[in-house]
């Protein structure tokens, strides 16, 4: 069947964690398949990919006019590749300026969800940034957040919204157009192959315990860690040292003072309160 699976989540909530496993599971290999060359390697907010499937180029459009035609960008994906395909997103599930989903159901197969505690987002996404944890955590609360905005230069990727971070995971957690499977990183952390096997579940994918046990093994942060020292990684960002840093959970408790835990609790505790954290 031909369709997207979506894979989604806010910013440094474990997205290439997942992809990476999917990467080994689905290549089924004997060694970890290549961080660098993965089998999972769309993004949605991609401006060669949309380029390509308007036929005009996005640098003459504006921001909004781009948004009003992504969805078209989305069928054609689906349509011209005559197969399922993953598709990384960071975006908000929102609708255009004239009400329509930026992900059509009709070529949405389905979406996963990775949802983590905005305490360790928060930790991450400034190693990630190299930005202040403050600044970060501003970030965090704004209602309108988005990437890819500013006019004074042309960005890799087109917009994306983002919306504050409890808006963007109640955004896809009470979407009801798309069928959508809610993974919590911190359950990929303490048992792996079952909250992977989870998704292998929910996508239809062949249920193979051995085939999970392996690909676990080849996507832990130590593999991957191993792969980036050797290799590096070309979705590192210039600011950060490192890609895959540590991935624990409860790192915020030695990072973040009182005052940043507790301003991050006032913005988000009714959804932290939801998901267990």
């Amino acid at each position: 069947m031909a369709g997207i699976w979506l894979l989604a989540s806010y910013h440094k909530s474990g997205n290439t964690w997942l992809r990476t496993f999917l990467s080994n599971f689905e290549g089924n290999g004997d060694a970890p398949a290549d961080i660098n060359d993965p089998i999972v390697r769309r993004i949605s907010s991609s401006r060669g990919t949309a380029d390509e499937a308007l036929g005009v180029e996005c640098s003459d459009l504006t921001p909004d006019e781009i948004e009003r035609y992504r969805p078209a960008v989305y069928r054609f994906l689906a349509n011209q590749s005559g197969k399922e395909l993953f598709v990384k997103t960071h975006d908000a599930y929102t609708l255009t300026a004239e009400g329509v989903p930026l992900f059509p159901s009709d070529v949405t197969l389905a979406a996963v969800y990775i949802v983590r505690n905005p305490l360790d987002v928060s930790v991450s996404f400034a190693h990630h940034t190299g930005k202040p944890i403050d600044d970060v955590i501003e970030q965090m609360g704004c209602e309108s957040m988005a990437f890819g905005e500013r006019a004074d230069r042309l960005h890799l990727h087109l917009r994306q919204r983002l919306l504050s971070w409890s808006k963007h995971v109640l955004s896809w957690a009470d979407q009801n157009a798309i069928r959508a499977h809610i993974l919590r990183y911190e359950d990929m952390f303490l048992d792996a192959e079952k909250a992977f096997g989870g998704v292998v579940r929910f996508l239809g994918m062949e249920n193979d315990r051995e085939r999970i046990r392996r690909a676990v093994a080849f996507c832990s942060f130590q593999a991957l860690r191993d792969q980036e020292l050797t290799h590096g990684f070309n979705e590192k960002p210039l600011e950060a040292a490192s890609f895959f840093r540590s991935g624990r959970v409860g790192e915020w408790r030695h990072v973040l003072t009182r005052k940043q835990a507790e301003r991050l609790v006032r913005d988000h505790g009714a959804v932290m309160r939801r998901f267990g954290y």
